[in-house]
């Protein structure tokens, strides 16, 4: 088992990004998943299929967005950073 001091703790980057983030709400990136999907099948249904493919690519990144998140939420920063 490692010990705590070869553990590498966060950046400062990183750790004010998990800091923000943290602050959304964790079904924020659910409905804008869900919303891109709803935008993406109305411009295909207008005939933009292009436009609604790209619309559509952007569901999965939200979902991934929204498990970062909610990791950001339940976990926190590293444990080095916490002092445990």
């Amino acid at each position: 088992m490692e010990n705590q001091q070869d553990l590498k703790s966060e950046g400062k980057v990183a750790t004010a990004i998990e800091e923000q983030t943290a602050k959304f709400p964790s079904d924020l990136f659910l409905w804008a998943a869900l919303g891109s999907m709803a935008v993406s099948l109305t411009l295909k249904i207008m005939g933009k299929k292009h436009t609604a493919l790209f619309v559509g690519q952007w569901a999965a990144p939200f979902l991934l967005l929204g498990i970062y998140n909610k990791l950001v939420k339940l976990e926190g920063h590293d444990q080095t950073d916490k002092g445990e």
